[in-house]
């Protein structure tokens, strides 16, 4: 399975009150965004992770939390990544563009008004505006393919391709079909407990 997430900001305390993130301390919100992410990701999967990892860890204390994240780790940096352990991801960089069945995705951590192959379907996933949920919903009614893949827009867990797909029905290129076939047992959020 393929993952997406981002603005995660482990050990940084004031982006609790700034997001009004559910949590009481920073410890609370590292424990929980890592077991929701590790509920999630299993070790053969692959997270794009759109940046802002960490911010206010010192490198050792953030290449550890990294560490102890589930998957093949492919890091498109934000504005607050430091240099971590290269050693943790598949890949680092600054802008990439994938293809997962048959739909072409361009991920960077900052949103774009304008991405390759915008006219023909694609999808520019992000994160750094910590939207909520309606920016995702908003973007849908407007038909404008871009997804924030944010804790903050995601109830604080990583989301998959199907899941994307599925919220956007999106078709697949060159397909005059509707929507892609998603299994039941996939939906928006997870099914495991959130907070």
């Amino acid at each position: 399975m393929v993952y997406f997430t981002s603005d995660l900001h482990l050990g940084h305390r004031g982006i609790i009150e700034m997001q009004q993130r559910p949590f009481s301390n920073v410890e609370e919100m590292n424990r929980c965004l890592l077991e929701h992410y590790n509920s999630v990701v299993q070790t053969n999967d692959t997270v794009y992770l759109l940046g802002d990892l960490c911010h206010h860890l010192p490198v050792p204390q953030a290449n550890e939390w990294i560490r102890r994240m589930k998957g093949k780790k492919i890091l498109v940096r934000g504005n607050h990544d430091k240099i971590y352990d290269e050693g943790l991801f598949e890949e680092i960089c600054d802008f990439k563009t994938i293809s997962c069945d048959g739909i072409y995705f361009a991920l960077m951590h900052y949103p774009m008004l304008s991405w390759p192959k915008k006219n023909s379907g694609s999808i520019h996933l992000h994160g750094h505006i910590h939207a909520g949920e309606e920016y995702n919903r908003k973007n849908r009614e407007d038909g404008i393919r871009r997804y924030d893949v944010g804790v903050d827009a995601n109830a604080y867990y990583p989301v998959s391709v199907k899941q994307i797909v599925e919220f956007l029905k999106v078709r697949r290129a060159g397909k005059d079909a509707g929507a892609l076939p998603v299994p039941a047992r996939c939906s928006l959020w997870p099914t495991s407990s959130r907070r």
